[in-house]
């Protein structure tokens, strides 16, 4: 009885030895990385730059404010668009109030024949 107790306790001890473990997360390793504003390693250093500045620059270069100016033109057509589209609306609406109120004009008079 005590050997196969005791058998039994070191086939445990290597099936828990040999089983597999998990790997690290990776996404947590990264997590912890710190993120600095700077491009440049240190941040005294000459041509060092900070985000905010690099942002601005970009801001400032010509193809942001020509893809600005398109985003412009688009909300503008957009607009006229929807102008012309509610303009329409109307003149439907006006044309079917008359349309209806000729009806009920022509329903409410009686002919005389």
């Amino acid at each position: 009885m005590k050997k196969v107790l005791a058998v039994g306790c070191i086939i445990s001890i290597f099936i828990i030895a040999c089983s597999k473990r998990e790997a690290a997360n990776t996404n947590e390793i990264q997590a912890v990385q710190p993120h600095y504003d700077t491009t440049a390693i240190d941040s005294f250093s000459a041509g060092a730059t900070t985000v905010d500045i690099v942002r601005q620059i970009r801001m400032s270069s010509q193809k942001y404010q020509d893809s600005l100016k398109e985003a412009i033109k688009l909300e503008q057509e957009e607009k006229r668009i929807t102008a012309e589209l509610e303009k329409e609306n109307k003149k439907k609406l006006e044309e079917e109030k008359k349309l209806k109120a000729k009806e009920n004009t022509a329903i409410s008079t009686p002919k005389t024949d």
